[in-house]
């Protein structure tokens, strides 16, 4: 295998401004453009500085690949989460820029190991402990090569992808990256965080980066499908309970500390052991304040969420009507109640019944049911529902007690920032997370 080159896709906008810092060459022709340019759609073709293009595609490749960039303007980072803002960022490698759906599409073509510079650096701090870095770098390139992969199957077998399950009672919908099809990932956190070289990179980065280069978690002689998120509340979820239902062993629920807490049932697919793991706070690597440490796997943005390991949120009737019927685009009336149905081994909701006075329906998956109780996501959907001030059989307020942040499965970002503080090495934090794979260097 040798180093493979991205496409990663940035932003898609009728109109989009960018700066070229060095001297770039637009393809076909060669063409020479510096400085400001300004590219939008109309009239079914793409505009370069106000005059109309041929081409369907205009790429800009750089005449000096390590000395220019770059920069796209008001790029939207955070997409649908709680922290959604605009930046402008800056990027290594080509330009692209295409026509997609009456808009247009800019993606980033670069080498694969600059992009993980970049992916490491924008995920979580540059100044990270050099053993987690490392191992993010493998999961990171893992990750990435396995949805390629994965991307290549699904096209070659010709058959459409399917992600819902609809019946009048149910509604289940899981969310992954099979969208992108002119790309090989996005750059946001719906694949993985990228924003190019916005974020400053150190000799840290870089070096954990090298010290990996071509290094992939392996099974079974395929490339895993690392998955990782900030953090996992405690135990981790197995890849079927929130995408797809393919199994994949080596990501399975992980107690997230060297020996199982004392007191708790573990198996959390069982109502009253999740109500009582959830409600308290078992010790864990990712059950940690310690700025230090989160500071290493925290952005100056993330760290505006401080209750990632133990959460609460309190509804009134009359929000949460509301905000379930604009997000669900369904009519439940007054909610009744919210019945846990069945959870994962994590404790993560799969199915949420929602009770209302005009409908009933149960929805999946973890992310649906992040999406329909938030005005983004929930932090997860490890959560339980306490129901007050019942008037006529309605609550007037629901309050969800919840743990963890993101989906929980494969590598907990805290957890192995605290592994990492406490010692652990990068092939000791991959195999504690991803257990039965190996790491196996490729290129």
């Amino acid at each position: 295998m040798n180093e493979p080159q991205l496409r990663i896709g940035i932003m898609y906008q009728p109109e989009i401004i960018f700066r070229l810092n060095e001297t770039y060459l637009l393809a076909p022709n060669g063409v020479p453009y510096e400085a400001i340019q300004k590219v939008n759609y109309r009239d079914g073709k793409i505009w370069l500085n106000d005059e109309p293009v041929d081409e369907e595609i205009l790429v800009f490749n750089p005449v000096r690949y390590q000395k220019a960039s770059f920069e796209l303007n008001d790029v939207t980072i955070g997409i649908q989460f709680h922290w959604e803002r605009k930046e402008d960022q800056t990027f290594k490698g080509s330009l692209e820029i295409r026509i997609e759906n009456e808009k247009l599409t800019a993606i980033n073509i670069l080498p694969l190991e600059d992009y993980l510079v970049s992916v490491i650096s924008s995920e979580m701090s540059a100044t990270s402990n050099l053993e987690l870095l490392k191992a993010h770098a493998i999961i990171s390139r893992s990750w990435l090569l396995a949805q390629t992969e994965k991307s290549k199957a699904i096209n070659q077998s010709g058959k459409s992808y399917q992600s819902i399950s609809e019946t009048p009672e149910e509604y289940i919908r899981w969310y992954d990256r099979e969208d992108h099809l002119n790309f090989d990932v996005c750059a946001d956190d719906h694949c993985q965080r990228y924003q190019g070289i916005t974020r400053q990179s150190t000799a840290l980065v870089e070096q954990a980066v090298a010290q990996t280069r071509g290094m992939l978690l392996m099974n079974d002689g395929r490339i895993c499908d690392a998955r990782f998120s900030k953090s996992c509340g405690g135990i981790s979820e197995t890849f079927e309970n929130v995408w797809e239902p393919e199994v994949h062993p080596y990501l399975q629920a992980i107690i997230d500390n060297p020996a199982p807490a004392n007191g708790f049932d573990t198996n959390l697919t069982n109502e009253e052991a999740a109500q009582k793991w959830i409600r308290n706070a078992p010790e864990a690597f990712c059950n940690t304040h310690d700025k230090a440490v989160l500071s290493q796997v925290l952005n100056d943005y993330d760290q505006e969420t401080t209750d990632f390991y133990r959460w609460k949120l309190v509804y009134q009737q009359a929000d949460l009507a509301e905000l379930i019927a604009r997000k669900s685009r369904r009519d439940f009336g007054a909610i009744v109640d919210l019945i846990p149905v069945e959870r994962g081994l994590s404790g993560r909701l799969k199915k949420l019944k929602i009770v209302g006075t005009k409908l009933t329906l149960t929805i999946g998956k973890e992310l649906e049911i992040r999406k329909t109780l938030s005005e983004s996501h929930l932090y997860s959907s490890a959560f339980v529902i306490d129901k007050l001030d019942i008037q006529n059989g309605i609550p007037e307020q629901f309050i969800l007690t919840g743990a963890g942040w993101g989906h929980g499965v494969g590598l907990c970002q805290i957890g192995a920032a605290m592994m990492g503080a406490k010692g652990y090495k990068y092939d000791e934090i991959l195999l504690h997370y991803f257990r039965g794979a190996s790491i196996s260097k490729e290129y």
